[in-house]
């Protein structure tokens, strides 16, 4: 349901373009998709860029959104996984998305596990990544696919005032947005699995900016 309605209303705030890299596989089932996080907008650019792809992966998020009334039990409903931030609970993500990942639906992770500190509207390669992804592909063994997302922040960034005001004028300003999936990466290095997640976010930025 989440994908379907950002997918419909995605194109009432701009465009979304989608690319992948060249001879890149259909997404096995049970991979996990790694995205660089830059603002409160992108979750539903990516779900809309899958959805058009036709995966509809079990997202990892902030646990707080479960408290949303409507929201929070759509969330469980569908099966996504609430990561509990800064308690002990925190690792039981992991433990869900290992169990989605087996019985053989994609994970979307975002491996900075959570969002830029900057109030700009520019872009800006992904942060470090804390731990959660690479333990994750460590456990499961899991293909990691980069995906890069690029224009989120034309939508919302910056003080909640800033971000009402781009939500009010996207209509009018018609955003870009783009995402780039890559190549699966069967690896546990966090170098290489940032690395990779910084290279499709540069596919995506440079796709924007044309």
């Amino acid at each position: 349901m989440l994908s379907r309605l950002a997918t419909a209303l995605l194109p009432l705030f701009g465009t979304l373009t989608i690319s992948t890299d060249p001879d890149t596989p259909v997404l096995a089932p049970g991979s996990i998709i790694a995205a660089n996080h830059t603002s409160l907008a992108d979750p539903a650019i990516v779900l809309a860029a899958l959805q058009r792809l036709g995966i509809r992966p079990a997202v990892l998020a902030t646990a707080g959104l479960w408290r949303l009334p409507l929201l929070g039990p759509a969330l469980t409903r569908e099966g996504h996984i609430p990561v509990r931030r800064g308690t002990a609970r925190a690792a039981e993500a992991l433990g869900g998305a290992a169990a989605a990942l087996a019985a053989g639906r994609s994970v979307l992770i975002y491996g900075e596990g959570g969002l830029p500190r900057r109030r700009d509207s520019g872009e800006a390669p992904p942060e470090p990544f804390r731990s959660g992804l690479v333990r994750l592909a460590a456990a499961t063994g899991a293909p990691v696919v980069p995906l890069g997302q690029a224009g989120a922040r034309r939508l919302t960034s910056g003080t909640p005032s800033k971000q009402l005001a781009g939500l009010a004028t996207a209509p009018l300003r018609r955003p870009g947005y783009h995402v780039h999936l890559g190549a699966p990466v069967h690896s546990t290095d966090p170098a290489v699995l940032h690395a990779a997640v910084t290279a499709a976010w540069r596919t995506a930025a440079g796709r924007v900016r044309r």
